[in-house]
């Protein structure tokens, strides 16, 4: 029996034993299903069972170019602007508030952490520290979906948090994107290399000029099969010559999807294809981000610190935003509790920093990244219910004792 099939009957086993293990936690104790696919990349990796080869993983580099792209393309077509300004400002005000200051707060303590912690000097620091704070500045919505279908109807809780995962989630592709744009390596080129300011302009210009040319020529397609194979065209060159100039693929993707809903007249067909493939590619980028692990010999303090100091930066962060865009009576205190999950976005940018060869601690920041998703994911939905559902039970009833959680039925691993 070939090593291949081997590979794909096991993928298959475990993949349907972790389902079904997960799918029973996720009704018993409100678990989000999602960060088994990633452990499973871990068992079945080359540190632990080794059915996944290191070549493996590298042959597979393509296909994850193609889940990052897709990842950003589906976020950028959540920004509908017909759509958003029907938010009033109050909610977006706080959800950058939020996704800046948690950028902000957790990039100076991973810098602080690598530089005491760590020996590294200051300016070796900012990259790593930079990343780590894109990474944390993600949130899942998935946790959340398993909690507000619980509610009867939707406040400005459920609103404001729905924001800020999407306003998270653009923050933190923005700002990764344009780290690895700073951060590049410079070329041996003649007549001279391309500044920071430029890579970024040429980043941000792969995602406009792909997004245009699909709005050209199939822009007003309605046939899906059609819709899917130019679609899937626009990310595969955007990704892939983001990857080849070793830029990020996700913000050049996310500025295609955002074009694409925003300037043709088939939105509902672009987002059922996005729709379609997404889950599919998820899992896969899941399950060969935990197969390009490695573990780290020192410096575990790093993910640690990681891991501690968001429990109490994404808070902190959701709490005085609020304060500060008047808005804490309606959210209350502990509002950014519920986004503490971290999910799919997370984990593709750690993937895409550690398939950047020449990024300072590439796999030290992708230990963090991964240790941080396991964990919150897990907890993610159970966070979501400690903020939610006292609030549903205090509007609907007056009463300051909140009930104790029911039995929510999970949801799928990106919160659709």
């Amino acid at each position: 029996m070939s090593t291949t099939l081997v590979v794909v009957l096991v993928v298959i086993g475990a993949y349907l034993a972790a389902h079904v293990a997960f799918e029973w936690l996720a009704r018993r104790f409100l678990v989000v299903s999602g960060a088994e696919y990633l452990l499973l990349g871990v068992l079945l990796g080359p540190e632990v069972s080794g059915l996944i080869s290191p070549r493996t993983v590298g042959g597979f580099a393509p296909l994850m170019m193609l889940a990052l792209g897709w990842i950003g393309a589906v976020i950028g077509a959540q920004f509908f602007i017909p759509g958003l300004i029907r938010v009033r400002g109050t909610p977006f005000r706080v959800a950058f508030g939020e996704a800046l200051l948690s950028l902000a707060l957790m990039s100076a303590a991973m810098g602080a952490v690598l530089v005491w912690a760590l020996g590294l000097p200051p300016a070796g620091a900012v990259v790593p520290a930079v990343a780590l704070g894109a990474i944390a500045t993600a949130s899942a919505p998935s946790g959340i979906a398993v909690v507000s279908r619980s509610f009867g109807r939707r406040g400005p809780l459920v609103q404001q948090i729905e924001v800020a995962t999407a306003v998270d989630a653009a923050v933190a592709i923005v700002a990764f994107g344009l780290l690895l744009s700073i951060s590049h390596e410079v070329p041996d080129v003649v007549p001279r290399a391309p500044t920071a300011t430029e890579w970024a302009v040429i980043t941000v210009a792969v995602g406009v000029v792909g997004g245009a040319l699909f709005h050209l020529f199939l822009g007003g397609e309605r046939e899906i099969d059609r819709l899917f194979i130019a679609l899937a065209g626009a990310i595969i060159l955007a990704s892939g010559a983001a990857a080849y100039l070793q830029l990020s693929p996700l913000l050049p993707t996310l500025l295609i999807g955002a074009i694409l809903v925003n300037t043709s007249g088939n939105r509902g067909e672009i987002k059922e294809v996005l729709g379609r493939v997404e889950r599919p590619l998820y899992f896969v980028l899941l399950i060969f981000a935990g197969a390009a692990w490695q573990p780290v010999a020192a410096g575990w303090s790093l993910p640690v610190a990681f891991l501690v100091v968001r429990l109490f930066v994404k808070p902190a962060a959701a709490w005085l935003a609020a304060a500060a865009g008047g808005a804490l009576a309606d959210l209350g205190r502990g509002w950014g509790r519920a986004l503490l999950g971290q999910g799919g976005l997370a984990a593709a940018i750690a993937l895409n920093y550690r398939l950047v060869e020449t990024a300072p601690l590439h796999n030290l920041v992708f230990t963090a990244a991964l240790l941080s998703v396991l964990l919150t994911d897990v907890l993610s939905a159970r966070a979501a219910g400690a903020v939610l559902l006292p609030r549903r039970y205090r509007e609907d009833s007056g009463s300051q004792d909140a009930p104790p959680a029911p039995d929510v039925p999970p949801a799928d691993p990106r919160g659709d």
